[in-house]
């Protein structure tokens, strides 16, 4: 007997379902864009967790108790958290040094404005360069460095709740390994979602933070040689951009490109350009696709308005987590249904492969008695 709920649900149309599937979306969204300072936390600390992991696993295997690999998780992804707030910090610190001696060089500000009435000359509209020119005029650098301390402060609660988070999310995940021995035989497709999920985002950014440190090195290394100002920043800002997916290397290639320009002209800027290009090309473009594409199973499209629709919802934490964000999304719509499979091939999930055609039952051929030409008809 059908319940008066599934009844109802069937006398509605398709089309008011996805008005109103629609509508219950945008009801969500809107909330986790009003509670914006819990939700970041709260998936920075899920995507650290997701990656420290596995470093639970070799104690468990030597007969650990469960509370010693709990710590070591907890104290694994504290350290990545000191080490995120170090180099932030870091970069702050010299990014304020650099806008003050800017503020200051009265040269590096004639360089700006001849910058500004080059590119008024080729066409550039009065808007964009009015624009342009706020962006680089020492006073704005002067109210961004006056605005860095209020900033620190809403990080550092930022972090509280990150550290709060994730002691709570590495105790539920040790005993959350349990739940394959037992409900693996009633929920074996949801944990293998889930298991196929934390592989992956764990597998994103393993690889994202080791061809970032490279990138970053090797810009950092290059910006000195070329003598612009504060490399070190513009290294940590590479190495950030980095998890920003199609749109990371520009992000990070503009500040040092214009400030190449200020301090050495065009020779400079062209040559920071080419560094960018060449490192970006072999390692971002033809390298580390091939050890992060199995784990994304992103189209290229998807990507990119991921990181435009995350920005827009949680704030920039969005444009980092926006890949993690995106396959859980997809993971928790998409793959239960099973209707929806065009829709994950179309969203670059290689295994949406549809089932083969049953093959056609072969026609039954009927086979009489042999009659002898002497036997009797």
């Amino acid at each position: 007997m059908s319940s008066p709920a599934s009844s109802a649900d069937r006398s509605l149309s398709p089309s008011l379902r996805t008005l109103l599937a629609l509508a219950a979306a945008v009801v969500v969204i809107a909330g986790i864009s009003l509670a914006r300072e819990i939700v970041g936390p709260l998936a920075l600390a899920a995507v650290i967790v997701i990656v420290c992991e596995p470093a639970r696993a070799p104690l468990e295997r030597r007969g650990w108790p469960r509370g010693l690999g709990t710590t070591a998780v907890i104290v694994l992804a504290y350290l990545i958290l000191l080490a995120m707030g170090a180099l932030l910090w870091f970069a702050g610190v010299q990014f304020t040094g650099l806008a003050r001696d800017f503020a200051s060089d009265g040269e590096l500000v004639g360089r700006v404005k001849d910058l500004i009435a080059w590119l008024q000359s080729l066409g550039l509209a009065e808007e964009g360069a009015d624009a342009l020119a706020s962006a680089l005029d020492p006073a704005t650098l002067l109210s961004i460095v006056s605005q860095v301390s209020g900033a620190v402060l809403a990080v550092a609660t930022a972090l509280f709740f990150v550290f709060a988070y994730i002691i709570f999310m590495t105790a539920d995940a040790a005993r959350y390994r349990e739940a394959p021995a037992l409900f693996g035989a009633v929920r074996g497709r949801v944990l293998g979602r889930i298991a196929h999920l934390n592989s992956g985002i764990r597998r994103y950014y393993v690889v994202n933070a080791a061809f970032g440190a490279v990138v970053a090195i090797v810009d950092g290394l290059a910006l000195w040689w070329m003598g612009v100002p504060a490399p070190l920043v513009w290294a940590i800002l590479a190495f950030v951009t980095n998890f920003v997916p199609n749109i990371g290397f520009v992000l990070g290639l503009v500040p040092p490109a214009i400030l190449a320009f200020v301090v050495g002209d065009w020779p400079l800027l062209l040559a920071v350009i080419a560094v960018y290009s060449v490192v970006n090309v072999v390692l971002q473009v033809l390298v580390q696709p091939k050890f992060v594409s199995d784990a994304v199973d992103l189209s290229l499209t998807l990507s990119f308005f991921s990181v435009i629709f995350w920005t827009f919802v949680i704030g920039p934490l969005g444009a980092i987590l926006s890949i993690p964000l995106t396959l859980l999304a997809r993971t928790l719509v998409l793959e239960p249904n099973p209707d929806a499979l065009f829709l994950r091939w179309v969203s670059g999930d290689r295994t949406a492969v549809p089932p083969p055609p049953e093959p056609e039952p072969l026609p039954i051929r009927r086979r009489g008695r042999r009659r002898w030409p002497w036997s009797r008809r």
